[in-house]
C-alpha cells in the first residue's frame, strides 16, 4: 500500500457489496426464455457476458445472430422486472457491511458505488443490504457513455467529489472491473466475493 492518506473507497456492487451475480444471470435468461426461447449457458456467461450491462448483452446477442434488435426493449423490461423480483426476495441485511461503512465515516472518508447495474436496482440493493444511507456518490450504468471496462465511470467518481486517484481505493472482482479500475491510477483491492469486502479487509491500509 502507498503512503498517502485514503480519502475516498470506490466500491463495485454485484460480488463486491452484493452478491447479486446469480440474480442478474438468471433474471436475463428468465427473459430471454420468455422472449424468444434462448438460453445463456453457464460458459458462455461467464467467457463472454459476465460483468457487462445488460443492454451491452442484448447487443453481443443480436451480434451473434442469436436475437433482433427489436426485442432489446421487451427483453431487458422483463430483465429489470425480475431482478427487482429476486432483490425482494433474496436480498438481506448484511451487518459486516454495514459496520464497514460506520468505520469509513468515523475515519472521514467518502463513500462511493460505481456499478453496470441501473440505478434503480442499484438503491434497492444497497438498502436491502442497510447501507445506502452511508453513499456520497453513485454511479450507475445510466451515468456513463462507455461502462466497464471502459473505466469513465470511475474517473467520474474521482471528478465528481474532486479527491486525486492516489488517495483512493477501488475494490473489484470482476475482470472487466478490474481491467477498469486498472486504468484509473487508484489503488485496487481485488477480492473473490462479497464476504471479503469488511472491516479487516480495510483496516491495515487505512492511516
Amino acid at each position: 500500500m502507498r503512503d498517502e492518506i485514503i480519502n475516498l473507497i470506490i466500491f463495485d456492487m454485484d460480488g463486491v457489496l452484493v452478491d447479486a451475480c446469480e440474480w442478474h444471470r438468471v433474471a436475463l435468461n428468465d427473459a430471454l426464455k420468455e422472449v424468444c426461447n434462448y438460453e445463456i449457458s453457464i460458459q458462455d456467461h461467464y467467457n463472454i457476458f459476465n460483468g457487462i450491462p445488460t443492454k451491452v448483452k442484448l447487443k453481443k446477442l443480436s451480434e451473434m445472430g442469436i436475437i433482433e434488435e427489436s426485442l432489446f426493449e421487451k427483453i431487458e423490461t422483463i430483465k429489470q422486472e425480475k431482478t427487482i423480483q429476486a432483490i425482494s426476495k433474496f436480498a438481506k441485511l448484511r451487518k459486516e457491511k454495514i459496520s464497514l461503512m460506520k468505520f469509513l465515516k468515523e475515519k472521514n472518508i467518502k463513500i462511493a458505488c460505481y456499478t453496470n447495474s441501473i440505478r434503480a436496482t442499484t438503491e434497492l440493493m444497497l438498502e436491502k443490504t442497510g447501507i445506502l444511507k452511508y453513499f456520497d456518490l453513485l454511479i450507475t450504468n445510466q451515468d456513463v457513455i462507455k461502462a466497464k471496462p471502459d473505466p469513465e465511470g470511475y474517473l467520474l467518481c474521482l471528478k465528481t467529489l474532486n479527491i486525486s486517484s492516489k488517495n483512493t481505493i477501488i475494490i473489484e472482482d470482476s475482470p472487466k472491473g478490474i481491467e477498469a479500475a486498472e486504468q484509473t491510477g487508484c489503488f485496487l483491492i481485488k477480492v473473490k466475493n462479497p464476504d471479503e469486502v469488511n472491516i479487516e479487509l480495510l483496516k491495515d491500509v487505512i492511516k
